[in-house]
């Protein structure tokens, strides 16, 4: 600890009120438009309200996500809300108690673990459902001043896999495609993602546009058969597991058959033929991937076919490639399936990873991974973390920022169980019913020292293993940025006062941060503040116009210059955003250079791994994980809907 954190400063009523709430001017009732808070769509809301209660909402048609259509929960969103069932004060030791009482409890009990154990004995378990803003400040606060690398996210379970792939094929976190590309592709396959259920309004979008152009074919491969399955024209039953050795197969195929742009390759890749050589690992006639995947010979050579002449394809994957102890390879084997024919960088093309919580991309943006630091930097990204500690400051405040990356979800609750990690802020996630084996993480949680939980709802489970208890708004309360699938930033708006005590998450973290003795750094009045200091450090020593190390291609410094009323009026716009691109990008890769050191992609082996478990005749599978098409996670918000 630095002598300006053991000191700290006691934390005092008046700096516990909270922050200005929105005034409105005007007579009710009021219009105003928002983002749904639910899946990685980011749907624009049209919410009428009085200022005091949402009497209504409906599709916003301005916004380019949706255009005005919205799924049975957003459009339930009204009847979520409402103080019944909301956290509405702190608790202490099982106790309600005031902010000034708990906001010191915080700020005494990180100190002391800290002091006796360690910078490493305190962590954050985040959440995709927290707003960039809220995601920025606890990022900064554990990583920059707190000292600790371990700050991870539910995101993690979902996403890290396809953030994986791209980075070691692209250079850089960034998914090429937009939502639009749906309309202009002649072939999406959709790989692992139920969409008409955990997407269902880019579903609708996907089968309007098929209706509006009947030459477009729909491919869905899933173990099961799903509502998708209503607008496909082939449906590929693959067995589970068997997603990298059917893409290697068709990576093999092309090959064969003379379809692999040797051109586009010899331009702007590298690696194809180690990529090549791997997949030739394994029998490559029809007949053996047929086999091996459990798909009808015909069915497989016409995906084949249709993957290999058709220039314009979009693959959409979600959780049933990327959930896999081999997930990064199979979201590497699609890829490498689409720089082999030069199948990205155009409309209507490229592998589009679609995101399950709707700010689970603006987690990544800020730094919210354990082997993330900030601003799309990594630990080990050469001069990284002097560049960050610069921007922060922090260098008087700490002795260096983490150099090491720190436990990743599921091996920080392994830490707390090894008594390693001590304390841990769990922020807008419900592990003890969310995370795998969630009996031996609720038992994790209540031998921990220290739990911290902030969160809206009072019947989220994780409440019950809890030592300190933090109100936090909800939807139509907060106010701040998500980023959605197709890198699309949206303001998410307060329309309403929180109820009762509750509070905004970074408001909540710079009172705890000032009481640490950091109050200059995290000074903040207005998530405004926290979006421009963001968009800065997005820019801060960043070329990304040119290949190389120090390029980063998050980029979102042509928005830091936003003063209150222009953050307010924001509208929807893609990153990056800069100097070169102040209208936003649709797309990426348009002209052929990557965000790698060389600017070429990657196309790397992939040796298809059988799943950890393993299944037998004995052992066969009996369950396949899904989402619930009409209630959102652990339902503390959506089973309150009456439909």
């Amino acid at each position: 600890m630095s002598d300006r954190q053991a000191k700290g400063r006691s934390i005092t009523e008046d700096t516990a009120t909270g922050p200005p709430f929105k005034d409105t001017t005007t007579c009710p009732p009021f219009k105003d438009t928002t983002t749904c808070p639910y899946c990685g769509v980011g749907c624009g809301v049209v919410v009428e309200h009085d200022g005091e209660r949402v009497s209504g909402v409906e599709g916003d048609r301005t916004h380019p996500a949706n255009f005005g259509r919205l799924c049975v929960k957003g459009s339930a969103l009204h009847e979520t809300l409402g103080d019944e069932g909301r956290l509405l004060r702190p608790r202490v030791d099982g106790k309600s108690v005031d902010w000034t009482t708990a906001l010191n409890a915080v700020v005494t009990r990180l100190a002391s673990t800290q002091r006796e154990h360690g910078r490493g004995a305190v962590a954050a378990y985040l959440s995709g459902q927290l707003l960039t803003e809220d995601y920025y400040v606890a990022n900064k606060l554990f990583k920059g001043f707190l000292g600790t690398p371990h700050v991870d996210t539910n995101s993690r379970l979902c996403m890290a896999s396809a953030v994986a792939a791209y980075k070691r094929a692209f250079g850089a976190d960034a998914v090429p495609c937009c939502y639009e590309d749906l309309e202009c592709a002649e072939l999406v396959v959709l790989a692992g993602s139920n969409l008409a259920w955990n997407h269902p309004v880019l579903y609708q979008r996907l089968k309007a546009a098929k209706a509006r152009n009947p030459l477009m074919r729909v491919v869905v491969i899933d173990p099961r058969v799903t509502d998708s399955c209503e607008i496909a024209d082939l449906y590929l039953g693959l067995e589970p597991g068997s997603d990298a050795r059917l893409f290697n197969g068709l990576l093999a195929w092309m090959e064969e058959q003379g379809r692999v742009d040797h051109r586009y390759l010899e331009r702007h890749t590298q690696g194809f033929e180690a990529a090549l050589n791997a997949a030739r690992e394994e029998d490559t006639r029809l007949a053996a991937i047929a086999r091996d995947c459990d798909v009808d010979p015909e069915r497989l050579e016409t995906f084949f076919y249709w993957f290999a002449t058709h220039l314009h394809v979009v693959t959409l994957y979600s959780q049933g490639i990327n959930q896999s102890s081999s997930g990064t390879d199979k979201c590497q084997a699609i890829i490498n399936c689409h720089l082999a024919g030069g199948k990205i960088g155009l409309p209507g093309a490229g592998p589009f990873s679609i995101t399950g919580q709707p700010n689970a991309m603006g987690g990544r943006e800020v730094g919210g991974l354990a082997n993330q630091l900030a601003a799309h930097m990594d630990y080990h990204t050469p001069g990284a973390i002097d560049r960050v500690t610069r921007f922060w400051q922090t260098a008087s405040l700490v002795p260096t920022l983490p150099n090491e990356p720190g436990h990743k979800a599921v091996e920080l609750f392994d830490a707390i169980e090894r008594g390693e990690i001590r304390a841990i802020w769990i922020m807008a996630t419900n592990p003890v019913v969310s995370m795998p084996d969630a009996n031996r993480i609720k038992r994790i949680l209540a031998a921990c020292p220290l739990v911290i939980v902030s969160d809206c709802m009072a019947n989220a489970e994780v409440l019950e293993v809890a030592d300190i208890v933090l109100p936090a708004s909800s939807w139509a309360e907060k106010d701040g940025t998500v980023t959605n699938s197709e890198r699309r930033i949206s303001r998410q708006r307060g329309l309403l006062r929180p109820p009762g005590e509750a509070r905004h998450d970074w408001w909540i973290m710079s009172q705890v941060a000032a009481g640490l003795g950091f109050g200059e750094a995290f000074a903040y009045t207005h998530p405004a503040d926290i979006f421009a200091e963001n968009a800065r450090l997005s820019g801060f020593e960043n070329p990304s116009d040119k290949p190389g190390e120090d390029a980063r291609l998050f980029d979102i410094s042509g928005l830091a210059a936003l003063d209150r009323a222009g953050y307010e009026a924001l509208a929807p716009i893609q990153w990056p955003v800069n100097d070169r691109a102040p209208r936003g990008t649709a797309r990426l890769f348009e002209d052929g250079q990557f965000a790698t050191p060389d600017g070429l992609a990657k196309l790397l082996p992939v040796r298809p791994r059988a799943p950890q478990q393993e299944v037998s005749a004995r052992r066969p599978p009996r369950l396949n994980t899904g989402r619930i098409r009409d209630q959102w996670h652990t339902m503390t918000r959506t089973g309150r809907a009456s439909r």
